[in-house]
C-alpha cells in the first residue's frame, strides 16, 4: 500500500527539516544558533497564562460553538474596529486551531478543481501546497528585490485568466519582511474587483511593523478573506489559535467543514485569546520594540558581510538577503552554514523558484544569540574567501 496520490503534490517544508536537523545536532551536544525558524522567543503575555490556568481550574474545557466562542469573536471584531476602524460582524468570523487550518478551510470552500489562485514568488512555503491539496492551481507572480518583493499591478493583470478566483497577499511578508504600501493595496483591490476576484490577505504579522503602518484588507473591500492568528504578535505559537474572516455567503460552508474536520478550536485557548486582545498591549509593544532593535542590528551586520538588501524590511521578523555572490544553490549553502558555522538559516528556495539564491534570517532570537550567530557567519565567510 502507498500513500494517496494527493500526497505526492505536497512538497516538504524545508525550514522544518532544517530545524529537525538542528535538533539532531543539538542532541549530540552541538550548540546551534537558531535564525531559521519564525517563532517568537518570548513567553506568552502574563494575562494569557493567568486566564489559561484559571479556565482549566474552573473546568472550562467543553466544546464551544463551531464558529468559535462568541466572546472571542466579539473581541476580534472590537480589535479590528479599534485597530483599523473596520466593522466586522462576529458572524463572519471563524475561529480555528491556528491559521493553517483556517487556510485549509478557506481554499476548500473557494477553490474547485482547476481554479487558479495568484500568489507571489517568493511566498510563504505552504501556500502552494494548500492550493494544490484542494486541486487548485497556484499561479506565481515573480516579485523582485529592487521593488521590495512587492507585486506590481501589471504583473498581476498578466496572470489573470477565466479560471482565476483570487489574488493572495501577505503583508508584512514571510519571507521578506516587506510591507505593501496603502496605495499598492488599493491598486490590487481595484484589479481584483474589476475582474470579479476575491482578495485573500494573510495578516499574521500585523502588529509587527516598525516603520509606517500596515493596512487590513477590509479597509479597502468586503470581497475578501482575512487570515490572522495569535502566534506571532502574541507569541502564542504552541497554543494554536487563529481565525478567518470571510464574506457572509461562505460562512455556512466553512462552519460545516469545521464541524466535520475540527469540531471547534480549543476552548481554553479561545478564552486566552480574549485576554490577549484586551490586555496584552504593553507586552506586545515591548516585544515589537525589541524586535526593531534586533532588525536594525541584523540588517547592518548582514550588509557589512556583503549580503544584498536593496529594500530594508520593515515588518515581521525576517531579513531576506541576497546571497548569490556566495552560491546560487541556497539549500546547499544553508546546510553548509549549519554544518560548519552552526547557524541555522532558511534557504530561499523554500519560498519558490524566485527565492533561489537568497537566505532568510530570522531575528526572533535574543540579541546575545544573534550576535553570536552573526559572528559565526562572519567567520564562515572569511573561511570561504
Amino acid at each position: 500500500m502507498k500513500p494517496a496520490n494527493r500526497c505526492k503534490q505536497i512538497t516538504p517544508f524545508i525550514v522544518m527539516e532544517i530545524m529537525e536537523k538542528i535538533h539532531k545536532m543539538e542532541s549530540t551536544g552541538i550548540d546551534v544558533i537558531h535564525m531559521e525558524i519564525g517563532e517568537p522567543d518570548f513567553n506568552v503575555p502574563a494575562c494569557v497564562n493567568k486566564v489559561s490556568i484559571d479556565a482549566l481550574a474552573e473546568n472550562k474545557t467543553h466544546y464551544t460553538h463551531s464558529l468559535g466562542d462568541i466572546r472571542l469573536r466579539e473581541a476580534i471584531s472590537e480589535y479590528h474596529k479599534i485597530t483599523y476602524n473596520t466593522i466586522i460582524d462576529p458572524g463572519q468570523i471563524l475561529v480555528t486551531s491556528g491559521t493553517s487550518p483556517a487556510m485549509l478551510l478557506l481554499f476548500s470552500v473557494l477553490v474547485n478543481p482547476g481554479d487558479e489562485i495568484i500568489i507571489s514568488d517568493p511566498h510563504y512555503a505552504c501556500y502552494a501546497n494548500f492550493i494544490n491539496y484542494v486541486q487548485g492551481v497556484p499561479v506565481t507572480v515573480p516579485v523582485f528585490e529592487d521593488q521590495g518583493f512587492i507585486y506590481t499591478p501589471e504583473a498581476i493583470k498578466e496572470k489573470i485568466t477565466s479560471k482565476t478566483r483570487a489574488v493572495f497577499i501577505n503583508s508584512p511578508s514571510n519571507p521578506t519582511g516587506n510591507v505593501i504600501p496603502k496605495e499598492r493595496l488599493q491598486q490590487i483591490v481595484d484589479i481584483a474587483e474589476a475582474n470579479n476576484l476575491y482578495v485573500i490577505s494573510d495578516e499574521i504579522y500585523h502588529g509587527l511593523v516598525y516603520e509606517g503602518k500596515e493596512h487590513s484588507i477590509y479597509e479597502f473591500t468586503d470581497n475578501a478573506f482575512l487570515l490572522n492568528g495569535f502566534s506571532k504578535l502574541f507569541a502564542m505559537t504552541g497554543l494554536r489559535l487563529g481565525y478567518l474572516i470571510a464574506p457572509p455567503e461562505f460562512i455556512r460552508a466553512l462552519q460545516i467543514l469545521q464541524q466535520n474536520f475540527f469540531i471547534c478550536a480549543n476552548s481554553v485557548v479561545q478564552l486566552a485569546g480574549v485576554a490577549a486582545l484586551k490586555n496584552a498591549y504593553k507586552e506586545t509593544q515591548m516585544m515589537r520594540e525589541t524586535y526593531n532593535k534586533r532588525r536594525i542590528y541584523v540588517i547592518d551586520r548582514l550588509k557589512q558581510m556583503g549580503f544584498g538588501i536593496k529594500v530594508e524590511p520593515t515588518g515581521a521578523f525576517y531579513v531576506f538577503a541576497n546571497a548569490k555572490h556566495i552560491s546560487t544553490n541556497s539549500y546547499s549553502l544553508a546546510v553548509d552554514i549549519l554544518e560548519k558555522a552552526h547557524v541555522g538559516v532558511t534557504p530561499g528556495i523554500d519560498f519558490g523558484e524566485n527565492g533561489e539564491g537568497y537566505l532568510r534570517f530570522s531575528y526572533a532570537n535574543s540579541m546575545e544569540n544573534l550576535k553570536i550567530g552573526l559572528d559565526r557567519m562572519e567567520g564562515y565567510l572569511k573561511e570561504l574567501s
